[in-house]
């Protein structure tokens, strides 16, 4: 973890969980998002204020691995980090619990929308300077 650019600590809610008690597949997508929503609201860039500026960031693709489950009332820690290839942010995600044990990895492309238009991400690129890492690749 410590080389994310953002974590946020969660817990597995009641209604998350399928008959068996372990987090329903299509939950963690959610927890990824909601982790995305509030890195952009930490770094200063709300999803009210990019509405306002007709900003639209979108998910072009989505690529998860499932490692481990989480259950009823688990704690977790959902990070991320963030590269930039051309007009595309990547944002590399994970999930582990508290002791380290890793739940999720994901990679989600996003690209950045202004009135309508696809844009070269100039404007998330500068709200985001300052926890953009060299691209990996």
């Amino acid at each position: 973890m410590e080389n994310a650019a953002f974590k946020l600590p969660m817990k597995v809610r009641d209604y998350e969980v399928d008959s068996e008690g372990i987090v329903n597949n299509a939950c963690y997508l959610n927890y990824l998002e909601h982790t995305r929503h509030e890195f952009c609201e930490s770094a200063g860039l709300s999803f009210a204020d990019m509405r306002r500026r007709g900003m639209s960031p979108v998910v072009r693709s989505v690529s998860i691995t499932y490692l481990s489950s989480l259950g009823l009332g688990c704690e977790f820690v959902s990070c991320l980090k963030l590269t930039r290839r051309g007009p595309r942010f990547i944002f590399h995600q994970w999930i582990l619990t508290p002791d380290g044990r890793p739940v999720v990895n994901a990679e989600v492309t996003v690209v950045n929308i202004i009135n309508g238009r696809p844009t070269r991400g100039e404007e998330l690129a500068e709200a985001f300077k300052d926890y953009l890492l060299a691209d990996e690749l």
